[in-house]
């Protein structure tokens, strides 16, 4: 693919767009941004908070703990901390500057504040709207469809800010277009990009998401899932994908304070796409560039998996990302295309029907048994085993049952979600 070709320069964009750094769990550190953002326009602290969410982002927030917040779970705590002691220009890592003070300023906020949540109608699954009110006046701020995109600031009835026709495809137009993406133009783009023009990115991808996956295997975080998975599985490269990939998010859903970088607005997928295949490249001792040109795959692969998914939905990102890292792991241990399309196609095959319950520590267990799913998806195919067009959402051909399950996550499993958010709501 010549660098002149538009999908070349549409998807190194597409990866700028995608990797970046985050602290925290993306629905509660969005709904952070959202407030601190209602705040600096506010100019003082407020008096009153009233926060309107959309079901998928109260079931992702429920709970997770948001980093540098004493602990703290939930919509209350992860505004807080954006009112009290987040800096709007950071976007994702709005309260990564938080000091013990600002800890105990956003303890005290909760204490003496009365924050009002409620579940916000809308036909869009990632929606908020954080209003805060001080004597007479109030400000509005409102995201919608992905975790930066504020789409509204108003204050006392003025309109400050405000993006019309708020529908999806509008939405798109202020980012590279993803339906450029498929697997044989991902597949040419890997192997003829000019790493210079990916480095920067992937290697940042490389430091933060081994930094915190390191970190989870070192601290005692939620379930312990990858410390689980290295005591009592032999030590292989197998078991060392899943358990580093696992670590990261035992860490970043419960609380730990080092950011990610990550994919389709995610952290843990951005973890589960690159972690496992930076592992093989160790295993396999395979050079700077091949690794590189690996996670070049992995992570477009997973953004155009999850691109006809949607933002948020009941099924499990994870399972996108890892079919991601099977296809980075298939390339860098010598498969050819082919060998990378069926990996993907073995891997939804086998565990798409996991679902999404919200983002806590069972994530990182989730993640594990995606990995798996994966290295058994290319396994599978080395052994010349595959699933087949027509066995159940797998159809003819890698571009059709990558769409099939899109339209499984995005469509299929609505009420699922429902149901989810139900569940979880009356479990409080």
């Amino acid at each position: 693919m010549e660098k002149s070709n538009q999908k070349y320069q549409a998807y190194v964009e597409i990866l700028k767009e995608e990797l970046i750094p985050a602290m925290g769990c993306t629905e509660p550190i969005a709904l952070a941004y959202g407030a601190a953002k209602a705040r600096e326009v506010l100019g003082e602290l407020p008096s009153r908070v009233k926060v309107e969410a959309s079901g998928s982002i109260i079931k992702n927030v429920k709970s997770v703990i948001v980093p540098h917040t004493h602990h703290l779970k939930g919509i209350p705590a992860a505004v807080a901390a954006g009112i009290v002691a987040g800096d709007a220009d950071k976007q994702l890592e709005v309260i990564s500057g938080v000091d013990e003070s600002g800890k105990c300023h956003i303890d005290e906020f909760l204490r003496n504040i009365d924050i009002q949540t409620e579940y916000l109608e809308s036909d869009n699954v990632f929606d908020l709207i954080i209003t805060l009110f001080k004597g007479s006046s109030y400000t509005k701020v409102r995201i919608s469809d992905y975790h930066t995109n504020i789409i509204l600031i108003e204050k006392d009835q003025k309109i400050l800010f405000e993006k019309k026709d708020n529908k999806e495809e509008q939405i798109e137009k202020s980012r590279v277009d993803r339906s450029l993406l498929d697997m044989e133009s991902i597949w040419d783009f890997i192997n003829s990009v000019d790493c210079e023009d990916i480095q920067e990115v992937l290697e940042r991808q490389i430091q933060y998401n081994t930094a915190i996956s390191n970190e989870g295997l070192r601290g005692d975080y939620g379930a312990n899932i990858g410390k689980v998975l290295l005591n009592s599985c032999s030590d292989n490269i197998r078991t060392r994908a899943k358990a580093k990939a696992a670590a990261g998010s035992d860490a970043r859903m419960n609380g730990c304070e080092l950011p990610v970088i990550i994919n389709s607005g995610s952290g843990n997928q951005g973890m589960t796409c690159s972690i496992p295949v930076i592992e093989y490249a160790k295993e396999y001792q395979v050079s700077h560039e091949k690794l590189l040109r690996a996670l070049a795959l992995s992570n477009l692969t997973a953004i155009h998996e999850k691109t006809g998914i949607g933002t948020l939905s009941a099924y499990c990102g994870a399972v996108s990302a890892a079919a991601g890292a099977g296809a980075g792991i298939a390339y860098l241990t010598g498969g050819d295309y082919k060998a990378v399309i069926h990996t993907i196609v073995n891997s939804l095959a086998i565990v798409s029907g996991i679902v999404c319950d919200g983002a806590k520590a069972s994530c990182a267990a989730k993640i594990a048994a995606s990995v798996d799913a994966a290295i058994l998806g290319y396994d599978m195919y080395k052994q010349g085993q595959q699933f087949k067009g027509g066995d159940g959402i797998v159809m003819k051909g890698i571009e059709a049952t990558i769409q099939s399950v899109g339209r499984l996550g995005k469509e299929g499993m609505k009420e699922t979600n429902k149901e989810i958010i139900k569940l979880m709501v009356k479990s409080k």
